[in-house]
């Protein structure tokens, strides 16, 4: 009887062990954060970052994470303590081990247990010194906006070809290489995936590796979605909509609401009281993200004098604009009805972008057509 209890008791043991969650962990030590919130976040596909444990750090700064891990691919996740983020790539049961100093936690810090979590900490510090240079150059009033639109474009372009060869090529599979094709200033992606030829060709190589190592995962199936729309684009790479050329009255608005990224609807009558620039767009349509970074400098220049962006995204991949439109400073909404959505009917929107201004009291003031200098009209209604 004895044999058999204790037979049963390892049987029962071990389909406990069967059972065990899969668990990685996050530990270290954050100097100098005595007191402040850490954040471990998940950054998901579905839902944008999720924040999946907190610990309030005591003065030596130590901390320690264990999360299950259920998917079946390399996930990525971040620390955060109020703006200051440390991206990291887990795959499984890794322990990785971090150690930073406050308040430069984000641009010095090391990681300890992972390859690929280090080769995101170089590719964050080298975008970090890009962004740097691309504030300068955005600044620089001694250039014209085409100077600097130009100076930019090829800063970028240069900070891709290099990301290329050091990070991507020949480690299509790996987590650095996701992670760095879906890297971001100032809310707008570096890699086009959607309209430039290069970043297609490469994040193909990235999308086709992915789906050969993790076949049933959500980010290789995502990634395949945003390949073939590039492939697509590059092909054919206009977007329009077959609509008459009857103008939207000229006072009124008529109002609209639409989820944002956390899936709050956000109504365009609720920005009454500010100068708002409404437009429509697609962020995989051709020249959008070069559109985006001229909205960033008007909005950062006349947010504090009461300026406000609503802007109507209709592409067709959710996923897609929830990247992009993760960190875009203005209220930006997903019209899912697309090219067939009444309002682009209403609104008479015949190609992308197509915007309007709407003054203070709710009154829709001037189509694009109309504002032949789009700063100066705004300059205007604020000063109303």
């Amino acid at each position: 009887m004895r044999k058999l209890l204790l037979a049963a008791l390892v049987l029962l043991t071990s389909l406990t062990a069967c059972h065990e969650e899969v668990k990685f962990m996050v530990c270290g030590t954050i100097i100098g954060a005595a007191d402040s919130t850490l954040y471990l976040e998940a950054i998901t596909i579905n839902n944008g970052v999720v924040a999946i444990d907190s610990t309030c750090l005591g003065q030596e700064g130590a901390f320690m994470f264990e999360h299950a891990d259920t998917a079946s691919c390399p996930e990525f996740y971040r620390l955060r303590i109020a703006d200051q983020v440390i991206n990291l790539a887990v795959d499984s049961t890794e322990t990785v081990t971090v150690k930073a100093k406050w308040p430069r936690m984000a641009a010095e810090y090391t990681v300890e247990g992972s390859g690929q979590c280090d080769t995101i900490r170089l590719i964050t510090q080298q975008l970090a010194q890009v962004q740097q240079e691309l504030d300068r150059v955005a600044n620089d009033r001694s250039l014209t906006m085409e100077e600097r639109e130009e100076k930019i474009k090829k800063m970028v372009e240069e900070y891709k070809d290099d990301i290329k060869v050091k990070y991507i090529q020949n480690a299509y599979e790996k987590p650095a290489s996701y992670f760095a094709l879906m890297q971001m200033v100032n809310g707008i992606m570096i890699f086009d995936l959607r309209e430039n030829e290069s970043d297609v060709r490469w994040a193909t190589a990235v999308a086709n590796a992915w789906a050969t190592y993790y076949p049933h995962s959500l980010r290789a199936k995502n990634l395949e979605s945003v390949v073939l729309q590039g492939l697509r684009n590059t092909r054919k790479r206009t977007v329009t909509i077959d609509v008459d050329d009857e103008r939207v009255r000229q006072t009124g608005i008529i109002d609209m609401g639409f989820p944002d990224i956390n899936g709050r609807e956000r109504r365009l009558s609720e920005l009454k009281g500010k100068v708002v620039l409404l437009e429509f767009t697609a962020y995989a349509a051709k020249g959008a993200a070069d559109r985006n970074i001229y909205l960033h400098e008007l909005y950062a220049k006349y947010k504090p004098q009461g300026l406000e962006i609503y802007q109507v995204s209709i592409d067709p991949d959710i996923h897609y604009w929830k990247t992009v439109s993760e960190n875009l400073p203005w209220v930006t909404v997903y019209n899912e009805e697309g090219e067939q959505s009444d309002m682009l009917q209403i609104y008479q929107v015949a190609q992308l972008p197509t915007y309007f201004l709407i003054d203070r009291n709710n009154d829709l003031h001037a189509r694009m057509e109309d504002i032949p200098d789009l700063e100066k009209a705004i300059q205007t209604l604020l000063a109303k």
